[in-house]
């Protein structure tokens, strides 16, 4: 039943925050204090409008993009929106009508070394190409995939694994997905089985209020796998199953990651509803690498750091796959 009372749609959201979100030291912010400033400031006279503007203030210093809240408000009709994350230095570079263009630069780059245009596979979310020596395949998303058609892709991209030297995989503005795609697409670069990650969910108030660990592992899949250096370009917007991606790929010793880190925020989203029908989502689930490092905040590191700017566009040429390339042929993929 829809309850409007702004006092216990206010309880509903700080308790499910309390219990369930598990980075506020991370994310330096001290819940209960955010309490203390927030709650006398809504009544039951307090506006929907008034009510939003209070959440988005106490929601905004945790800088996490996967918390969000959306409400459709009455009076105007119109839904309001809000994300307290920053936005990452790729999206402060580049619009979304730059990013379009950086990425035919990135075409072009490859093309003039030798490889034919990328082009869509069976997944539609997998662009491949490659040259005499080289692959080149672009992860635009994990999700939104039937497992068949990712095989049927993988197995083809795969027969040309015998007649190449290096790869490519670029992951830069990946939006996320689920880790099992990722994980399906790495078994096909795996030489043995290896842990991909860890990962714990958060379930109580408590610091130490966590599920038992559990672990996920990469395992050698399909007729073929890679095994030859590889670099793995990635920048700030990658994020969530894309940064799983990441962290479970620079497991393998001949694997080089390249440009910039990820954002910083592996977890899957806890979708919630408030009593007075406004959805809203969090991270509860904190991920460790093998070796139990968790990057959340901070994003999967590089090996080698190199930005792209609009400088790129001008030029015509992506100094990350160019950069990758010396990389391959110096056999240097793993530094």
């Amino acid at each position: 039943m829809i309850s409007r009372d702004p006092e216990k749609n206010f309880e509903a959201l700080w308790e499910t925050f309390y219990n369930r979100y598990p980075f506020f030291v991370l994310r330096n912010v001290d819940w209960k204090k955010q309490y203390d400033i927030y709650r006398p400031k809504v009544a039951r006279e307090t506006s929907d409008h008034e009510l939003f503007d209070i959440f988005c203030q106490m929601l905004d210093p945790l800088n996490d993009g996967h918390i969000e809240l959306k409400a459709k408000l009455d009076g105007d009709g119109k839904t309001r929106f809000f994300t307290p994350e920053k936005p990452p230095r790729f999206y402060q570079e580049f619009s979304d009508r730059q990013i379009k263009k950086l990425f035919k630069t990135t075409e072009k780059t490859l093309v003039a070394n030798g490889f034919d245009r990328p082009t869509e596979t069976e997944a539609w979310m997998l662009r491949y190409c490659r040259s005499e020596t080289v692959g080149y395949m672009r992860i635009l998303e994990l999700e939104d995939i039937r497992k068949r058609k990712l095989l049927e892709a993988l197995d083809r991209i795969g027969r040309d694994f015998v007649t190449l030297d290096g790869f490519i995989i670029d992951i830069r503005d990946c939006p996320g997905g689920d880790d099992s795609t990722a994980l399906t697409i790495i078994n096909r670069f795996c030489d043995q089985k290896r842990v991909a990650f860890h990962r714990r969910t958060k379930i109580g108030p408590e610091d130490d209020d966590f599920s038992p660990l559990k672990t996920w592992h990469i395992e050698p899949e399909g007729e073929a796998q890679f095994t030859r250096p590889i670099v793995l370009l990635t920048c700030d917007s990658v994020f969530s199953g894309g940064e799983a991606f990441a962290l479970a790929i620079k497991e393998l010793p001949y694997v080089a990651i390249l440009g910039d880190h990820t954002n910083g925020i592996f977890s899957y989203t806890l979708d919630k509803k408030l009593p007075n029908g406004w959805k809203y989502c969090l991270s509860y689930q904190k991920y460790f690498s093998a070796d139990m490092v968790c990057y959340e905040g901070k994003g999967v590191p590089v090996d080698i750091e190199l930005l792209n700017t609009k400088a790129d566009i001008e030029t015509g040429v992506d100094p990350l796959v160019t950069r990758a390339l010396e990389v391959l042929t110096g056999g240097c993929a793993g530094v």
